[in-house]
């Protein structure tokens, strides 16, 4: 199969099929005109990439997974905590993204979202960091 079949076939673009080709992650064979010939295994290791990374693993993760995968003597411990390790990154995004809305909520909230100027939102953006997160002031720096 040609690249073109292989993105089609893999749900892939062509160019993260390149990329995973340059960091070693799938090996097609090359005729010798040097055009990549995915073989079907090329295209499963492809589908088994794309799967992970939609579930949000890193490359790094990702080739761990490929060689467990291939690996029939592993332990499925090691895949467990690959998944674990992953699942403990969701789970501090979560908690990362949770405040980062309670904070735009309680600004939201703040504004008048009226026609004058004056907007606690754009107040908090522009204090100093340490002042700021979240922690609403009036334009004079008073809390609110």
């Amino acid at each position: 199969m040609n690249i073109g079949d292989v993105a089609r076939l893999s749900g892939l673009p062509a160019k993260t099929i390149r990329y995973y080709e340059d960091i070693g992650l799938v090996d097609p064979l090359r005729s010798s005109n040097g055009y990549r010939a995915f073989r079907e295994n090329d295209l499963h290791k492809l589908a088994f990439l794309g799967r992970a990374r939609s579930l949000g693993f890193t490359i790094d993760d990702c080739r761990s997974l490929m060689r467990l995968y291939e690996d029939h003597e592993r332990a499925s411990a090691d895949v467990k905590r690959i998944v674990l390790e992953h699942l403990g990154r969701i789970d501090q995004k979560i908690e990362e993204l949770s405040e980062m809305r309670a904070t735009l909520a309680h600004l939201a909230e703040a504004c008048a979202g009226d026609h004058r100027p004056d907007c606690p939102i754009l107040a908090d953006l522009a204090a100093d960091p340490e002042t700021a997160s979240g922690h609403l002031k009036n334009d004079d720096g008073r809390p609110t």
